[in-house]
């Protein structure tokens, strides 16, 4: 909103009037508002939510400090969503379709969220909202992201290539993702740049150009029209599955205090960066990078979600006084899968999201083992001390519990769990960007 103000004020002698063309002020302004709506108005929030007697049902599962937790006010997501979005509507381009999927994306798993605990706080149990409803929830997101990528003609990516981003004359104006745009022409040495096309294209690890087309999948079919149909198809296809498991990964993840609002504020800056790099066509030449006009928006909201997150960890870190909820972590991870998504990153979250995936990982092994051995021996068994896997390194490794990993014997304390997956979390993200140079 006060982007598209500033934006009547360009031709006007006002002073400042044009600082609002800059990507890099309106995030810079977008974290700095986020983070103070998180610490201000989370202050206020947490008192509501006390006198509501919105607190935490926690089950006794013989973790140290377990039961401390009781009664600690939940539901704390509304103060990321809240944090996020405001920055984002005032700061933001409105208009950009970038923009816009991210606002409907917060929206969206923010409702999903919320009525999970909704549910969970009317009925006193941990059930809450069926999983085949916030499935579906997140199926549908996915879909909605899809085919808004495949059919909006907003939505295009140029073929990397450093030799044709070189010797830009000064009375040139190239699309930047800091500053004025305008159209991509011939230089003065006749060097053309690729022109943005419609293409189900993304970014992968190990090879030569960094990029992957998801109509090679489908080339074996003769038909032209039928092979990039069923291409976008398959596209949709994975953009569906990264939703739901980032998702789900980080609702999972979500079990100390200040892990899985640490992790993701890694996470996002890792994107933030690539969103800027990738929207730059400038640096995406220069870097060797996919060049995607209008993504350099996305800065903007990144920084407010990042603001949101840090914000959100002065209550959050340990002891927390307020937990986020499935308000917050569904939301988290909607939001970074469909962050990583818009700036065709999404391969390349198995090794930036690690944490939530192997926190996936965990459960899914535990019940299968156990569901295993049950029908072979008569009775189940356990690979980890529990899951996901943070509470495995919160129980002693004394015998009493019988499983396959019993390391470490003595159970490690919240914060240093929490610290330690933090470094992790930093080592992934730098390791994803190395992966992009090993070609």
């Amino acid at each position: 909103m006060i982007y598209s103000l500033f934006q009547l004020l360009q031709d006007s002698d006002v002073p400042g009037a044009r600082l609002m063309d800059y990507i890099t002020f309106r995030a810079g302004i977008s974290f700095t508002l986020a983070m103070l709506m998180a610490l201000v108005c989370g202050k206020y929030i947490i008192r509501r939510l006390q006198k509501m007697q919105v607190g935490e049902v926690v089950r006794n599962l013989g973790l140290e400090g377990q039961m401390k937790k009781t009664g600690t006010p939940t539901m704390g997501g509304v103060i990321i969503i809240l944090s996020i979005l405001v920055p984002s509507l005032l700061f933001g381009n409105l208009s950009n379709i970038y923009m816009i999927l991210m606002l409907v994306a917060t929206v969206w798993m923010g409702s999903i969220g919320f009525l999970d605990d909704y549910r969970k706080l009317k009925y006193h149990n941990k059930d809450g909202l069926k999983g085949k409803y916030k499935v579906i929830g997140q199926v549908g997101l996915g879909l909605l992201v899809g085919v808004t990528m495949w059919l909006s003609p907003s939505i295009l990516m140029s073929e990397n290539g450093s030799e044709v981003r070189r010797n830009i004359s000064a009375t040139e104006r190239v699309e930047s993702a800091d500053g004025p745009t305008a159209e991509l022409y011939t230089t003065t040495d006749n060097v053309v740049y690729s022109h943005p096309v419609k293409t189900p294209q993304t970014t992968i690890p190990f090879v030569k150009n960094n990029n992957f087309n998801y109509e090679w999948l489908t080339g074996w079919i003769s038909d032209k029209n039928a092979a990039e149909t069923l291409g976008w198809i398959v596209f949709v296809f994975v953009v569906i599955i990264v939703v739901t498991a980032v998702s789900n990964g980080a609702n999972l993840t979500d079990g100390l205090d200040g892990l899985c609002a640490g992790t993701s504020a890694i996470i996002a800056v890792a994107l933030a960066i690539m969103a800027y790099l990738g929207g730059h066509v400038i640096y995406s030449g220069y870097l060797d990078i996919m060049y995607i006009p209008g993504s350099g928006e996305l800065v903007v909201y990144a920084a407010a979600f990042i603001g949101a997150l840090v914000g959100f960890l002065w209550y959050n870190a340990f002891p927390a006084q307020v937990f986020m909820g499935d308000t917050g972590s569904l939301t988290i991870g909607g939001i970074l899968a469909v962050f990583a998504i818009l700036i065709r990153k999404e391969l390349l979250i198995p090794l930036l999201c690690l944490i939530f995936f192997i926190e996936d990982l965990s459960v899914v092994l535990q019940v299968g083992y156990f569901k295993f051995t049950k029908r072979k021996y008569g009775e189940g068994r356990r690979i980890f001390k529990m899951t996901p896997l943070h509470h495995h390194f919160q129980k002693a490794g004394d015998g009493s519990v019988k499983c396959l990993v019993n390391f470490p014997k003595m159970p490690v304390p919240e914060s240093k769990i929490v610290t330690r997956f933090w470094i992790v979390g930093l080592l992934l993200a730098a390791l994803t960007f190395v992966t992009l140079k090993i070609r």
